[in-house]
């Protein structure tokens, strides 16, 4: 791949200072709706969420040493988990679990050093990966609905209350973020979710179901709500959590090689071979870790920042590192993170619909995109059990206080089916062949 003629700045072309300011802030709302959407569905801090993804991508471009232009967001895949951990044991339970996943990309980082990481691949086939993606987006369907239709989201099943106006207004966010993203041209078709978001939040105003009490109160600068070990909980290791957690990096590492994959076709260079998904996946787990550590979910490869990229055609690290610059420094605005505080449960339902809809979607086309033939019998067998178990809500009860959540479970069961049953491609037969990283 060489470099593409239509480019506006290369990877390492640093931008005058205006044109830096105004593509970076272009990255950060693109960002900004689906990273600060994921603490508030998990009951975390989206200033907290800020500051780690700002903190994760400069920790990643120093990892990768500058070559690959991504930023790093909220991970949706870990939605379901985190609900269930931070009920289970409070935040201390949810941040032990999101470390055990960094720690896992990196014991992965070090594998693909010393194999390669066409095995990780063929452990991964879309046969196994797509079926996880709908599970991941139909696990979390119920939630959204919920916060669309209830106006006390949160309490005990038996205290919720129906509420038209709140489903009315569930409603119509969604359906301006359907509208922003099926009509509007250029950027504004990349940021639905923050249009949808920003219209569904002008109607409750309107509709007085916002109270501004707590904007009014907060200070300009205001420290973030963070959450460290030792200071805020005591860290202690739980296999109930890690097997909650742990097993969702299948899935997420999967999305990992996709979104180098197609960041390689925009910015007209193989990443994959240059930096390697080595250092790619490290500083993908460092920035999981960091998340770990004051607060936040785990930390994810952005799509529609490489769509932002797609569109502009300025691939520079510099525009993304200003980008994490910005995150950071909006974390430290009190009354940004009072004013999300009063953003309606029933706003996040209407965007979430979409959203997790989306993620099911995205499963589907991935099947669709490699051609998967379900004409054969193992692909059937796999997808079918998968799409089940994870669906379904069988789990799996490893002792007394341990278990293997849905989700996980389906993952696993699909990595052994597709290993064990007969007629898997021939060329996934020798999965630790060696190729330059």
């Amino acid at each position: 791949m060489g470099k593409n003629q239509e480019t506006v700045l290369d990877i390492h072309e640093k931008p005058g200072f205006t044109k830096w300011v105004s593509l970076s802030i272009q990255h950060l709302f693109a960002m900004f709706g689906s990273t600060v959407l994921v603490p508030m569905l998990v009951g975390l801090s989206p200033a907290v969420a800020l500051a780690s993804s700002g903190l994760g991508t400069l920790a990643y471009i120093l990892i990768t040493r500058g070559q690959v232009p991504a930023y790093l967001g909220s991970s949706f895949a870990f939605i379901a988990p985190l609900i269930t951990a931070k009920a289970a044991g409070g935040p201390g339970a949810a941040m032990m679990g999101t470390f055990l996943a960094g720690i896992a990309y990196g014991i992965v980082a070090l594998i693909i050093a010393k194999a390669g990481y066409k095995w990780l691949m063929k452990l991964l086939p879309p046969v196994v990966v797509g079926p996880v993606i709908i599970v991941i987006g139909l696990g979390v369907a119920g939630t959204a609905c919920s916060m669309a239709m209830y106006k006390n989201y949160g309490a005990a099943a038996q205290d919720l209350i129906y509420s038209p106006k709140h489903i009315a207004i569930a409603l119509c966010t969604l359906a301006i973020t359907i509208v922003s993203s099926a009509f509007l041209k250029g950027f504004f078709r990349i940021i639905p979710v923050l249009i949808g978001i920003v219209g569904g939040y002008i109607i409750s105003i309107f509709a007085g179901i916002v109270d501004f009490t707590p904007v009014i109160r907060a200070h300009w600068f205001a420290l973030p709500d963070l959450v460290f070990p030792f200071a805020s909980y005591k860290p202690t290791f739980s296999w109930s959590i890690f097997f909650l957690m742990v097993p969702v990096a299948i899935v997420t590492l999967s999305e990992h090689i996709g979104h180098q994959l197609v960041l390689s076709k925009v910015v007209g260079k193989d990443l994959v071979a240059k930096p390697g998904l080595g250092p790619s996946i490290l500083g993908d787990g460092v920035s999981i870790v960091i998340a770990s550590l004051i607060g936040a979910p785990p930390t994810t490869t952005y799509g529609e920042n490489i769509g932002v990229l797609a569109i502009t055609k300025a691939y520079s690290v510099y525009v993304i590192g200003g980008a994490a610059v910005f995150a950071i420094c909006f974390s430290f605005i009190g009354k940004i993170s009072a004013l999300l505080s009063t953003i309606p449960t029933c706003v996040m339902g209407g965007v979430s619909i979409l959203l997790f809809g989306i993620i099911a979607s995205s499963g589907l086309r991935m099947l669709v995109d490699n051609k998967v033939d379900f004409s054969l019998n193992r692909n059937l067998i796999i997808s079918s059990v998968i799409l089940v178990i994870g669906v379904g809500g069988a789990y799996l009860k490893l002792t007394k206080d341990i278990q293997l959540s849905s989700m996980a479970l389906a993952a696993i069961i699909g990595v052994i089916l597709n290993l064990i049953l007969p007629g898997r491609p021939k060329e996934d037969m020798n999965m630790f062949e060696e190729e330059p990283v």
